[in-house]
């Protein structure tokens, strides 16, 4: 049964698997010969992964290549712990504000200036 990638399409392809025997030339011996040319297939590397698609949850194949370059949205399968953060609307921050920016937007005194004691 031939399977291909639910991202790319990736699917099965044929080859050949060549056979050789002897020694390389560059690694001092006389030559490599080859000994056999058989078909075979090369298979991509399938894993089942849950992912979010259109808002639903689904199982598809999907090959290692498109997880590891991030086309595919992992479903998450629980939402992460957050703490309860409580809901204080009272005037202690409205008033702790406003203090902050008239303080901000006051004008400092000018500080009296000393004369210059020299002549």
């Amino acid at each position: 049964m031939a399977r291909a990638c639910g991202i790319c399409g990736k699917g099965p392809q044929v080859g050949n698997q060549v056979t050789i025997r002897g020694k390389a030339k560059y690694l001092g011996g006389v030559g490599t010969k080859i000994t056999g040319i058989t078909r075979r297939t090369f298979k991509p590397n399938l894993q089942r992964v849950h992912v979010t698609q259109n808002g639903t949850n689904k199982t598809i194949l999907a090959c290692t290549q498109c997880i590891r370059s991030g086309r595919v949205v992992k479903a998450v399968k629980a939402k992460p712990f957050r703490l309860p953060t409580p809901h204080v609307d009272g005037p202690k921050k409205t008033e702790a504000k406003a203090t902050k920016t008239a303080k901000a937007a006051a004008p400092k005194a000018a500080a009296p200036k000393a004369p210059k004691a020299g002549k």
